[in-house]
């Protein structure tokens, strides 16, 4: 039988006196793609940051493979097979591309594997061979996206966690990234996308979850999904219980 990539039982977190998430339920199976919508402020990208480990939880569990990781630092949740690429840069600005690489081959697939996987990213993603020297701050956003999706890519991870890949990009470089996600995952990983373009998302996942104010208001495939965004924009939504704060939460 075979175990979830990534569960969430009951969960809720807060960002010090403000409640984030409440009685967050759901899963990620082995090799499947479940994508985190809803409007910003929703908890998505709380929901990412509790799963790598960030943001720790107030009540509830997180398992990653069967394994309790609730409590775990980042670092540990790493090595257990769950990559983050967060929204923003992702990468380390003052350095190479190449350095870039380097630094995550080296750690992910060792010494003896570093000439290799660096082959495979470059032939992967031409327009980082290209820039190979130039430094990773100085790339255009979508660039940057291709640099910190390489190394899943080349190295897949149990988990990837793609938060707003698609943020401040134009069309062309969506559809790069998100060729890269369908690499990623014909590659074996389970992906969590959260994400605001929900086409986009939906056509890549095999279900969604609509967050509205931190709590799950749709879990289902597609269609569900999308039939429930309607009604989260058109305010038809049940509001939360009053007892409860609002997220507080800045960012998607």
């Amino acid at each position: 039988m075979s175990t979830a990539a990534l569960e969430f039982a009951h969960v809720s977190a807060s960002y010090g006196p403000y409640r984030a998430l409440f009685d967050v339920s759901f899963s990620v199976p082995e090799g499947g793609a479940v994508a985190l919508v809803g409007p910003n402020g929703a908890g998505k990208s709380t929901i990412a940051r509790v799963a790598s480990g960030l943001v720790g939880v107030t009540a509830g569990e997180v398992r990653t493979a069967g394994t309790v990781v609730t409590g775990w630092p980042a670092w540990r949740i790493a090595r257990a097979g769950l990559l983050h690429v967060p929204e923003g840069r992702g990468c380390f600005a003052g350095l190479s591309v190449a350095e870039n690489l380097e630094l995550s081959f080296r750690q992910r697939a060792g010494r003896a594997g570093l000439a290799d996987a660096m082959e495979r990213a470059y032939a992967a993603f031409p327009v980082l061979a290209d820039r190979r020297r130039q430094r990773a701050g100085t790339l255009s956003g979508g660039q940057q996206r291709l640099l910190s999706l390489a190394t899943a890519l080349v190295v897949p991870p149990a988990l990837l966690v793609a938060d707003e890949l698609s943020l401040g990009l134009s069309p062309a470089w969506i559809d790069t990234v998100y060729e890269g996600l369908v690499g990623i995952r014909q590659a074996g990983s389970a992906l969590l996308i959260v994400e605001q373009q929900i086409d986009r998302a939906l056509e890549l996942a095999d279900r969604a979850l609509v967050l509205e104010r931190g709590r799950v208001v749709a879990d289902g495939p597609s269609e569900v999904a999308a039939a429930a965004m309607e009604r989260v924009i058109t305010g038809s939504v049940e509001p939360p219980d009053p007892g409860r704060t609002p997220s507080a939460e800045p960012t998607a």
